[in-house]
């Protein structure tokens, strides 16, 4: 079958072709008026504006996350093996060697992130090593509330919507903490936020290519070719990243797979194609499993090049003893392919048991918060002026965002159903993707540090609920009014939330009676 585009149809914007041209030419047809309007994409006249308080909102996550970050001393929680993973990465030339932590279990893009820092600070102030490992954790961090807001930005068309969103990932506790340790998930959040990011700017320039194409009357029975796309090229390398960071990034690229491809299908719909359907399977879908299956796989591999280029990595020679009939693989990738179902086994049956592990339905409520440290004993601080002092690093959500988490994703399923509110459709595609895989195995041991790359879509949720509180443009000025104190006041009620908890976050000298404060619930502690 022939995938060129058909001969042009002329046909004028509001004629309907009559019954004689119908028989002769069944490819002519009506271009539906309305749907250009929704296929073209506007965005607000204030691009300067935006980017200005872009970067406030982003100035205020960066001094929330970078501010001390050098303390505690020494590693914590899991920085015992990431930071020492990184170091071995600058040590070996790019592979780790930890046989006193087991093998290694994770892929190496998120330790290459910290061995920067560690090979840019630690090497250079032997003062600052732990700012070393833990700024590159800062940085992404911040970064991902800069995306936020220009991806909320293009979804709602309101920078001030924008604002929101970045201001609430900026205020959650969680994100927060995990910005400031040399841990993995906030790498996570950053690209899987970035790859969607990246994608929601293909699906504008297709809606805008659409409908140039429908205003020059190009338009055609079986559709226009949408050429290059290389935002959707763009989104599958960096989900692939996320994947060589940790592994449970391939759901969000899987979900967001499907996304693309049902947003082409829509904008194909709505440009008046009469088979939009077979259309994007034909015209769309090789260059989707192209940009979103085979280039996030070679962008995977790509992470392990200091592995592969080793000579002592983990398993690296494993198939120069287990020869195979299959001698089209090459070893070096059945050595790869055999550790990574060592890593699986691993993740599958890890059913330790853990102080602080929690279970999925927890997550959404802040169930279980997380000490990531808490001197005791002999290491017990003082000074605070009471006869007993804490200091401790607590790994929780923010309750004041985190509790609205579950009514937003409520509304989210409303807005699908009664607006067919394609937003809506993204943020529980990337729900389910972020925390419905993760009851498949629910007596793996878990934490709730697993919904870091999730907090930021479920953020959008809230956000895009406080855009219903405030009103559209076409409301009333007291409809507006009312609005905009009811959205005011919750960010207010949200920073004060976030500065109630901060001395946890931060591991601040507190007396015991302001750390007790702050433990609402046993599960806390």
């Amino acid at each position: 079958m022939s995938l060129t585009v058909p001969e042009q149809v002329t046909v004028l914007p509001g004629a309907e072709p009559d019954d004689r041209q119908r028989r002769t030419d069944p490819r002519a047809y009506r271009f539906p008026l309305p749907a250009l309007t929704q296929l073209r994409v506007r965005l607000p006249d204030d691009r300067v504006l935006s980017w200005l308080a872009a970067l406030v909102v982003t100035g205020i996550a960066g001094v929330i996350r970078v501010w001390g970050i050098g303390f505690p001393p020494g590693v914590v929680f899991d920085e015992v093996y990431y930071s020492t993973e990184a170091r071995e990465m600058l040590t070996n030339g790019g592979y780790e060697n930890n046989p006193g932590y087991m093998f290694i279990v994770h892929p190496p893009l998120g330790k290459w992130f910290i061995a920067l820092g560690e090979w840019l600070l630690t090497d250079r102030l032997h003062w600052a090593k732990e700012l070393g490992w833990r700024l590159p954790s800062a940085l992404a961090g911040t970064l991902a509330v800069l995306i936020l807001v220009r991806v909320v930005r293009r979804l709602t068309r309101s920078t001030l919507l924008g604002c929101v969103a970045g201001l609430l990932l900026a205020l959650d506790g969680l994100s927060v903490v995990q910005s400031r340790v040399a841990l993995l998930d906030i790498f996570l959040q950053t690209l899987v936020l970035a790859g969607f990011g990246c994608l929601v700017l293909d699906r504008d320039m297709v809606r805008t290519r659409l409908a140039t194409a429908a205003e020059a009357s190009r338009v055609y029975s079986f559709g226009p070719s949408l050429g290059a796309r290389p935002w959707r090229l763009a989104g599958g390398v960096l989900l692939g990243l996320a994947c060589g960071v940790k592994w449970s990034a391939v759901y969000f690229l899987a979900g967001f797979a499907v996304l693309s491809v049902l947003w082409d299908r829509a904008a194909r719909r709505s440009a008046g194609v009469r088979h939009p359907g077979a259309t994007t399977a034909l015209r769309d879908l090789p260059g989707a499993a192209l940009a979103l299956g085979v280039v996030p796989a070679l962008t995977y591999l790509a992470t392990w090049t200091g592995w592969f280029l080793s000579e002592n990595g983990y398993n690296r020679h494993w198939a120069d003893d287990h020869p195979s009939r299959f001698t089209v693989i090459p070893g070096v990738l059945r050595s790869l392919l055999q550790y990574h179902q060592q890593m699986l086994d691993f993740h599958n049956h890890l059913r330790t048991p853990h102080f602080y592990q929690s279970e999925p339905w927890s997550w959404l409520v802040d169930g279980r918060a997380i000490s990531y440290y808490y001197p005791s004993g002999n290491d017990a601080p003082t000074g605070c002026g009471a006869e007993t002092c804490v200091r401790e690093i607590l790994a929780i959500g923010t309750p004041a965002l985190w509790w609205l988490f579950l009514p937003a994703l409520v509304w989210m399923v409303w807005l699908l159903v009664s607006r067919r509110d394609w937003r809506a459709g993204a943020v529980l595609m990337a729900f389910a993707a972020g925390w419905l895989t993760w009851m498949v195995n629910l007596e793996r041991t878990m934490f709730l540090f697993y919904m870091v790359p999730l907090v930021p879509f479920l953020v959008i949720g809230v956000t895009l609920l406080l855009g219903d509180v405030l009103g559209s443009a076409r409301a009333s000025e007291s409809r507006r009014l009312w609005g905009t104190a009811a959205v005011c006041g919750y960010l207010g009620l949200v920073a004060a939330n976030l500065a109630w908890l901060h001395p946890l976050l931060v591991g601040q000298l507190v007396t015991y009676d302001r750390w007790h404060a702050v433990m609402w619930f046993a599960s806390w502690i």
